[in-house]
C-alpha cells in the first residue's frame, strides 16, 4: 500500500472494512470476533482525532489571529476582509443546515437499524438526553454565559466546551499582538513551532486513517448489516456536493454584483487553482497558484491579494464550515436524535469559529467536526459512518474554500479601489467582465 495515494488507501480500507464485516456476519460468532478484535482499533482511531482536536485549535487559532500583527491598527482593507470572511462562512454553515434539514438524509435509515446503532456505538444515550434537555430549560442567554470559561485548563478538558477554548484562543491571541513585539516573541515562537508539531501529529493520525476506517466500517456493517446505511450515506454525500455548489453559485453573484465581473471571466481565472485544490485537498498547499491566478488573471493588485488571500487560507473554510454543519447533522439524524433550534444556532457559532482554527492541510477538517459533535453532544462514533468518503468530500470543499478566498479577495479590492485589468497580455476578450 506503499505505493497508494493516502485517499486511495482509504477507499481501500473502506472498501475491506465493507467486505470484511458482511462476511463475518454471516458466520456464528463473526460479529463477536469483530467486536473484540477489530473494533477496538476503529475505537483507538476515534480517541486519536478527539485527542488532537484541542489542541489543534489552541495552536492553529492562537497562531493564525497573532499572524494579523497589527489588529489594533487595523485598515479598513483589513476591517473589510475578516468581516466579508466571517459573513460568508456564517452563510455557508446556514445552508449547509438549510440542505440537511430538508433532505434528512439521517432519516432514511430504518428504525430498527437505527436502534442497534444506538446500543453499539452510544452507551452515552441517556446522557447525552439528559444534557439536551438541560439546555432547554436554561434562560435563552446561557449560550453567552457559557461562552466565556471560568478556567480555562477545565474547559480544555472536554471537546464539549470547544466554544469556550476558541474563545480563550481568540482573546489570547489579540493580546499577543496587543503587547511589544519584542516581549511577546518567545511566546509567539512558541506557538508557530507548537502549531508546526501538531500538524506533524495530524499528519501521523492521517496515515493510520485506512486501517481505523476498515475497523469502523467492519464493526458498522457487522453490527447493523442493512444497506439503508449506504443509502442514507449517499443521500449525506449529495447534500454537502448540493451545499457546495450553491457556494461556488453564490461567490459568482457575488463577484457579478459587487464587481461586475462575469461569471465566466472569474471561473476561468481561478479554474487552475480550483483543480490544484481539488488534488491537494489543501487551501495552503494551493496558495501559491490561487495567488498568481488573482493578482494576474483577475486583476486584483498585489498590495490586495499578498494580504486577503493568506488570511483567508487561515481563516475562511467557507466549505469545512458547510460540511461540518451538514455531518453533525446528519450523524444526529442517523442516532435518531432531534436538534432544538437552539443547539443547530449554537452548531452555526462553533463550525464558524472552529473554521478559523481549522489547518489548511487534508484531514484537519475531520478532526474540528469532533468539537462541533462535542459541543452539540453528538455521539463521535457517528464518524464511523462518514469517514469513507470524507477524503471526495474534503477535496470537493477545498475547491470552495479556494474560490471563496479569491472572491473575497475581488470585493476587497474593489472596495478599496485595487481591482483593475488582468496584468496577462493576449487575454481573451470574451472573458472580460464590462
Amino acid at each position: 500500500m506503499k505505493k497508494l495515494a493516502l485517499h486511495w488507501k482509504i477507499l481501500l480500507g473502506m472498501l475491506l472494512g465493507v467486505i470484511v464485516g458482511i462476511l463475518m456476519s454471516n458466520f456464528d460468532g463473526g460479529k463477536e470476533i469483530v467486536q473484540d478484535w477489530i473494533k477496538p482499533f476503529g475505537a483507538i482511531f476515534i480517541n486519536s482525532l478527539k485527542l488532537i482536536a484541542i489542541p489543534l485549535i489552541l495552536a492553529a487559532l492562537i497562531k493564525g489571529v497573532s499572524d494579523l500583527k497589527d489588529i489594533s491598527k487595523l485598515s479598513a482593507m483589513g476591517g473589510r476582509t475578516i468581516g466579508i470572511y466571517i459573513t460568508t462562512t456564517i452563510i455557508a454553515v446556514s445552508i449547509g443546515l438549510l440542505l440537511v434539514n430538508i433532505v434528512n438524509p439521517g432519516r432514511s435509515i430504518s428504525e430498527k437499524t437505527r436502534m442497534e446503532m444506538v446500543e453499539n456505538y452510544s452507551g452515552n444515550t441517556a446522557k447525552y438526553k439528559e444534557a439536551s434537555e438541560l439546555k432547554k430549560e436554561q434562560g435563552p442567554l446561557q449560550a453567552l454565559v457559557d461562552l466565556v470559561p471560568q478556567n480555562i485548563f477545565a474547559a480544555a478538558t472536554s471537546n464539549r466546551n470547544m466554544l469556550q477554548v476558541i474563545f480563550f484562543a481568540v482573546f489570547f491571541g489579540v493580546g499577543l499582538i496587543l503587547i511589544p513585539e519584542e516581549k511577546g516573541k518567545t511566546v509567539k515562537d512558541f506557538f508557530d513551532g507548537f502549531n508546526e508539531v501538531i500538524l506533524k501529529m495530524v499528519d501521523l493520525i492521517m496515515l493510520a486513517a485506512p486501517y481505523g476506517v476498515f475497523a469502523l466500517l467492519a464493526a458498522l456493517v457487522a453490527e447493523s448489516p442493512s444497506l439503508d446505511l449506504f443509502k442514507a450515506l449517499g443521500w449525506y454525500a449529495l447534500t454537502v456536493v448540493g451545499g457546495l455548489m450553491i457556494m461556488i453559485v453564490f461567490y459568482n453573484v457575488l463577484v457579478f454584483v459587487f464587481t461586475k465581473k462575469k461569471p465566466k471571466f472569474f471561473m476561468n481565472g481561478i479554474s487552475p487553482a480550483q483543480l490544484l485544490a481539488f488534488s491537494t485537498s489543501s487551501s495552503a498547499a494551493t496558495l501559491p497558484v490561487t495567488m498568481e491566478r488573482v493578482t494576474e488573471h483577475l486583476g486584483v493588485e498585489e498590495e490586495v491579494s499578498s494580504f486577503v488571500l493568506p488570511v483567508g487560507a487561515t481563516i475562511n473554510m467557507d466549505g469545512t464550515s458547510l460540511y461540518q454543519a451538514v455531518a453533525a447533522v446528519f450523524i444526529a439524524q442517523a442516532f435518531g436524535m432531534d436538534l432544538t433550534l437552539g443547539t443547530q444556532l449554537g452548531i452555526i457559532a462553533t463550525a464558524t469559529l472552529a473554521s478559523i482554527g481549522s489547518a489548511a492541510v487534508p484531514g484537519a477538517g475531520m478532526v474540528m467536526l469532533v468539537g462541533v459533535l462535542g459541543y452539540a453532544g453528538i455521539p463521535e462514533a457517528g464518524l464511523a459512518l462518514i469517514f469513507a468518503i470524507d477524503r471526495p468530500l474534503d477535496m470537493c470543499r477545498t475547491v470552495v474554500n479556494v474560490t471563496g478566498d479569491a472572491a473575497v479577495s475581488m470585493l476587497v479590492a474593489k472596495s478599496v479601489g485595487k481591482l483593475g485589468e488582468p496584468h496577462i497580455k493576449n487575454w481573451d476578450d470574451n472573458y472580460e467582465g464590462k
